[in-house]
């Protein structure tokens, strides 16, 4: 894991509690997560530990974004079962698309076909510096889709309908900014530069 925020309003619909985890095999061009392209570093956690974690924070769901969730498919869905079976729900965000993750498990990649069972809503497609979308929240560029895999949260892609993309700033006691919440590049050195040392917490893409 390499990081994990017990509540967000920045990372999907409702109050979420947002895990990115460590590595990704797709590394998109323009990624706002380039530190978790390796597999090295991070956190190392039990999926149990894990859930316990994210049901002890109290939110209406899990959000799953790296990194590259489905390279973590195997572990990540014993997490997602256990928060869903708590009732609350899981979004996850993945560079591949969807078409790529029906070949995987058409292939036998059960891990793939598990997370994707324990998914309620899946945001899928590569990160794409040149198609940006200043439109729909969460997403960093139009050619990424919004999926319901599950009909257990219907109100889940109410949102992508009427809210906005947001950005959450939070300052610890140290003094370290931590910021997480798609934005431009340009943008956010401009409101980084406004607040001092930074550390960016999020990517463009789902995952990349």
């Amino acid at each position: 894991m390499a990081r994990i925020l017990a509540s967000t309003r920045a990372e999907g619909p409702g109050d979420r509690t947002a895990v990115w985890v460590q590595g990704c095999t797709i590394r998109c061009a323009g990624c706002f997560n380039p530190h978790m392209w390796a597999f090295r570093g991070g956190e190392r956690l039990a999926p149990d530990d894990l859930a316990a974690r994210i049901l002890d924070a109290g939110t209406d769901g899990l959000t799953l974004l790296g990194g590259e969730p489905f390279d973590q498919a195997g572990v990540l869905a014993e997490v997602a079962s256990t928060v869903r079976r708590a009732g609350r729900s899981v979004m996850t965000f993945t560079g591949y698309t969807s078409r790529q993750l029906r070949e995987s498990v058409a292939e036998g990649r059960d891990d793939v076909g598990a997370l994707l069972d324990q998914t309620d809503l899946l945001v899928a497609g590569p990160f794409l510096r040149d198609r940006i979308d200043i439109v729909r929240p969460w997403v960093g560029s139009t050619n990424q889709e919004f999926i319901a895999l599950s009909d257990r949260f219907p109100h889940l892609l109410d949102d992508v309908r009427r809210e906005h993309d947001r950005i959450e700033v939070s300052v610890d006691a140290s003094g370290q900014v931590a910021v997480n919440g798609w934005a431009e590049m340009e943008l956010l050195d401009e409101l980084l530069s406004s607040l001092g040392p930074s550390s960016p917490g999020r990517r463009p893409p789902p995952a990349g």
